[in-house]
């Protein structure tokens, strides 16, 4: 990866299409109330993009990608991706893939295992949680064996923070509790781990205070904007976007419910500093993933 031929390193790219299997039961149905959801004219079919489609698609707009898939089948019923194959494919495309896996913490010891597995020999940077999906408090006990894991390995940790499109507007949210995404739980998290990187995704609606008091007072924390378009940034994140966090916040898209285009052309248009726009779309990632 040439970072110096990059014009920005997104954080936070989904892969959405299974590798070498076929999709399960209702997995169409849940990507079509996804794209209801964030507006994705393409619909379902637009949301399941192949993760070789993916690396051309971003390799054509000269950006970096960390790609991840999500393992939330105790709680979907969708099994999950090959974290092997989504290494595999972006080591055949490393000038612009940047791996990085999902293990429900729920696997315990076993989850543990696999993780310094996948860094060890699939050279897995970093990994992905999502709370709401995969039905945990990030600062329960039962995760740590996992958190401990990664940390040794020298991975980031991910985290899905706020509200989320998964579930938005189907029958009962498809059995998603928000609850469990408010960032001040990933507080304790960061203190027991002050080592491992963390990063907590997305605005975090309806908790945006709660995840900059976390990212201001934890220095192993950072904000990521992905999930939402740069025009609906409440005012207090932008603030401190510019400021104090300048060199803790990262671009994300959410690839693919938003896409790069859409998401750098929203936030060109936002009052964000211009020296600070390089750091939030480059820079403060290559320092954080050590590109």
């Amino acid at each position: 990866m040439n970072i110096d031929d990059l014009v920005a390193i997104d954080i936070h790219t989904h892969a959405e299409e299974p590798c070498c299997t076929h999709r399960d039961d209702g997995y169409n149905e849940f990507q079509a109330g996804m794209a209801r959801y964030f507006c994705n004219p393409a619909g379902a079919d637009g949301m399941l993009p192949t993760v070789q489609q993916t690396a051309d698609y971003f390799r054509e707009r000269r950006i970096g990608a960390v790609i991840f898939p999500v393992d939330a089948e105790r709680e979907t019923g969708f099994r999950r991706y090959s974290n092997e194959d989504v290494a595999r494919i972006a080591a055949e495309n490393s000038d612009i893939l940047i791996p990085f896996a999902s293990i429900d913490p729920a696997k315990g010891k076993a989850g543990a295992r696999e993780a310094r597995r996948l860094v060890r020999d699939f050279g897995i940077k970093g990994f992905k949680f999502h709370p709401t999906m995969q039905g945990f408090y990030p600062n329960d006990r039962s995760a740590y064996v996992l958190y401990e894991a990664i940390a040794e390995e020298g991975g980031v940790a991910l985290f899905h923070t706020g509200q989320t499109g998964v579930g938005a507007g189907m029958r009962g949210g498809m059995g998603m509790r928000l609850k469990y995404s408010n960032p001040m739980f990933i507080d304790d998290v960061a203190v027991d781990f002050p080592d491992m990187k963390i990063i907590l995704a997305h605005p975090s609606f309806p908790w945006q205070e709660e995840a900059l008091s976390v990212a201001t007072h934890k220095p192993n924390v950072y904000i990521d904007l992905s999930g939402w378009s740069p025009k609906y940034f409440p005012e207090i994140l932008i603030k401190y976007a510019n400021t104090i966090l300048k060199r803790k916040v990262l671009f994300g898209s959410d690839w693919p419910a938003i896409t790069p285009d859409r998401w750098l052309d929203d936030f060109a248009k936002i009052d964000i500093k211009e020296e600070v726009r390089p750091l939030i779309l480059k820079e403060n990632a290559k320092a954080l993933l050590a590109l």
